[in-house]
């Protein structure tokens, strides 16, 4: 008996020691595109917090600002893949690190909502003096996108004469959870939300985020061997992995905020475009259909029917063509010259 129960006292050592290297694993280094995407970064204060932001000059007209707000659970490296083609079109490019992801700070039991990252990026915007933007949003950042248009809209309604405010001059959106009625959480998620699951998501490691990470992309456009990587540094990065749960609240949001936000696309006095991608299993075709019933003066591009969850990195030319056709529509680039007689 003496024997059994110190088999059992080392094998519980070992144990302990084993789940400590794996959970003490160290992270992979970054890669050198992920390397020169934080050089170039910066960071402001909010609160006691850094948040990680991008800030270029492009060579489009001075006037046309894009404000770029990525998804759930990458960063505003998701839009590298369409970087330089955006600032080949706009006078400036800003997107920053949502609270809680890529480089920004992850406080852990901080009560992370989409109001306060709207509040984050309009404080962004304000410290670099940006009172116009047109706005490029994917996934949750479509859900910011739409607290950031319902604020303009009251605020364009409400605002006394001359008062200043941050002005959309356009939205498009991408596979994003606009309508909580289409949009199809994965088990990863769905175990995080739970309470007495989500501890598990402790235990995840790099294959078991891969194999699920890589279940939202089109079967022929999976992201490279060291993008996956990359994309797993940033969520490990600062211990990211263990705010998922408090992130994810944003879900519960969407269904109870579902009529403002919805609201605010109908009501919308600015253009509303979607790029689709249709092999997305948490937004699947339903979605499209959905969208065009809900709104009809807004517009949408479905793209190639392999692609999933990210467009902006599955297919970046499809995406930029698409976009530009929109900006074309409602922001040309040329204004046609009057004709008189002479």
């Amino acid at each position: 008996m003496a024997l059994r129960g110190k088999t059992k006292f080392l094998l519980s050592v070992f144990t302990a020691i084993m789940v400590w290297a794996y959970l003490n694993y160290p992270v992979p280094p970054f890669s050198f595109e992920l390397t020169e995407w934080r050089r170039t970064g910066r960071f402001f204060s909010h609160g006691d917090f850094k948040i990680f932001y991008q800030d270029v000059n492009g060579t489009g007209r001075p006037q046309d600002v894009l404000l770029c707000v990525h998804g759930f659970p990458t960063a505003s490296y998701d839009f590298a893949k369409v970087w330089e083609g955006l600032n080949g079109r706009f006078g400036r490019v800003i997107a920053s690190d949502m609270l809680g992801l890529g480089f920004s700070d992850k406080p852990y039991g901080h009560n992370y909502t989409v109001s306060e990252q709207a509040s984050i990026t309009e404080k962004l915007l304000k410290k670099l003096e940006v009172e116009e933007v047109h706005i490029l949003s994917h996934d949750l950042g479509d859900t910011v996108a739409q607290e950031l248009l319902r604020r303009f809209l009251y605020r364009q309604k409400s605002s006394s004469k001359g008062a200043r405010y941050l002005k959309i001059k356009s939205l498009c959106l991408m596979n994003g959870g606009v309508f909580p009625e289409t949009n199809f959480p994965r088990i990863s998620q769905r175990i995080m939300l739970n309470p007495w699951l989500a501890p598990l998501t402790r235990l995840s490691n790099y294959y078991i985020f891969k194999n699920g990470f890589g279940k939202v992309f089109g079967p022929n456009t999976q992201p490279a061997a060291m993008d996956f990587v990359d994309f797993w540094v940033l969520l490990r990065w600062n211990d990211g992995y263990l705010v998922m749960p408090g992130l994810l609240q944003y879900i519960a949001e969407r269904h109870e905020n579902r009529d403002v936000w919805v609201g605010a696309l109908q009501k919308s006095t600015v253009p509303v475009h979607m790029i689709y991608g249709p092999a997305d299993p948490v937004n699947p075709p339903v979605f499209a259909d959905r969208y065009r019933e809900l709104l009809p003066k807004a517009t949408i591009t479905v793209l190639d029917k392999h692609i999933g969850h990210y467009p902006h990195w599955e297919d970046p030319m499809a995406v930029l063509m698409a976009y530009f056709g929109f900006l074309e529509k409602v922001s040309p680039l040329t204004q046609p010259q009057a004709t008189g007689e002479t």
